[in-house]
């Protein structure tokens, strides 16, 4: 009877100790380094329940599966949020069962600890909306199963290492709204789905292989891109947002662009030349083309577009009736084809434009039959000087 009582007593034992195992001693100091390396930003209280005389397992943000910790997401995760201040500790590179590492938006200063690199089983890396500056280190190539890398709105410099771009596994790379410079990296990832590196200071050209054709979200605006990209375009038909606007791009735009699976594209402030044809009638909801160097008459397949910017290029010829007929019924808000050398749109002057409709005509080779309000950057003038017209069409 006393050896069954015993018996029980061990099993009861061994269970309680495997329902609260001890955390590794390792995973346990790398905690304790990571907390004295950071703060609480006045309003916060993240770390209240970072108590290292109970179980760390139980503090917030912190995961663990038996004695590691796979999961740290520093910072309350609530929108709004004031975050944390202070470095990231290089001993973060000692969790080495970490698979997701994320740090809300705060004050946090310093470089990305290269340690993160010895995280083999990272999967999740993102450290955005704060003051993180430096380098990207380049060993993060060394995380092959790295599938998320955030650290947009920083203020990262130097170039992007190829060695991301060498990653298998990527799937998401935001890097926008940071001091990045020099060429994109071409990205052999096929599960690649989202590349998002606006406002930097980024240069060079996109061959057509630079980016995969997986790509389903790209956002390449507010750099110095330059060179064309109507081959790497053609290969993405699988886009459903897509802006490279504020860059020198050159060259024509592939029609077929106009037939990917997107509600809004932004293609504007670049030097793209030529004309515009697209194939079939156009579904996106927002297209603008304004401010390049397009050419040769507006096609009437952008009449089912609600707000269309072809302002300030080099459009000739009639504006289409269908855009007509579709302003007054409501069906487009936004009408902006100043800026243009277009002759004539057959429209009644006494026509009433909806209210909900914006319609800008000047600055054109005619008289504007209609007085609509135009944007403030379209001047006052209200056609364009008759020998621009006679040298244009020359």
């Amino acid at each position: 009877m006393l050896l069954s009582g015993l018996s029980k007593l061990l099993c009861i034992l061994q269970c309680i100790s495997l329902a609260f195992a001890i955390l590794d001693p390792i995973d346990f100091l790398a905690l304790q380094s990571i907390r004295k390396s950071l703060d609480d930003v006045p309003g916060s209280n993240y770390f209240s329940t970072w108590d290292f005389t109970s179980d760390p397992c139980n503090f917030a943000g912190v995961y663990c599966d038996g004695d590691k910790v796979i999961a740290l997401n520093l910072g309350d995760p609530r929108a709004g949020a004031p975050g944390l201040a202070g470095r990231l500790n290089p001993d973060i590179g000692k969790l080495s069962n970490l698979a997701e590492f994320t740090v809300v938006p705060g004050r946090i200063m310093g470089s990305i600890p290269v340690s993160i690199s010895q995280l083999n089983n990272l999967r999740f890396l993102a450290i955005s909306r704060n003051f993180i500056s430096g380098q990207i280190p380049a060993s993060l190539g060394q995380l092959r199963g790295l599938q998320t890398l955030d650290l947009s709105y920083n203020q990262l410099s130097g170039t992007i290492p190829p060695s991301i771009g060498n990653l298998p596994a990527l799937s998401n790379v935001i890097l926008g709204h940071n001091h990045l410079t020099g060429p994109v990296p071409q990205f052999g990832s096929q599960s690649l789905t989202r590349l998002d590196l606006k406002h930097n200071n980024l240069t060079g050209s996109f061959s057509p292989t630079s980016l995969p054709p997986s790509l389903q979200y790209l956002s390449l605006s507010w750099n110095r891109f330059e060179g064309p990209v109507d081959q790497l375009l053609t290969r993405m038909n699988r886009l459903n947002y897509l802006d490279m606007s504020m860059n020198r791009f050159s060259g024509f735009i592939p029609g077929s662009v106009f037939s990917f699976p997107i509600t809004n594209l932004q293609l504007q402030r670049n030097a793209f030349t030529g004309t515009v044809q697209p194939g079939n009638q156009v579904s996106i909801s927002t297209v603008d083309l304004s401010y390049n160097r397009l050419s040769g008459q507006i096609s009437p397949m952008f009449s089912t577009v609600e707000n269309l910017y072809l302002n300030n290029n080099r459009f000739t010829g009639q504006v289409p009736g269908s855009f007509v007929d579709r302003l007054l019924a409501a069906n487009i808000q936004t009408l902006y084809l100043q800026h243009n050398f277009l002759t004539g749109i057959e429209i009644n002057p006494t026509a009433e434009i909806p209210v909900s409709s914006s319609l800008c005509l000047q600055y054109n080779c005619m008289v504007p039959p209609v007085q609509t309000p135009c944007p403030l950057k379209a001047g006052t003038q209200k056609t364009r000087p008759t020998e621009q017209c006679v040298e244009w069409r020359g």
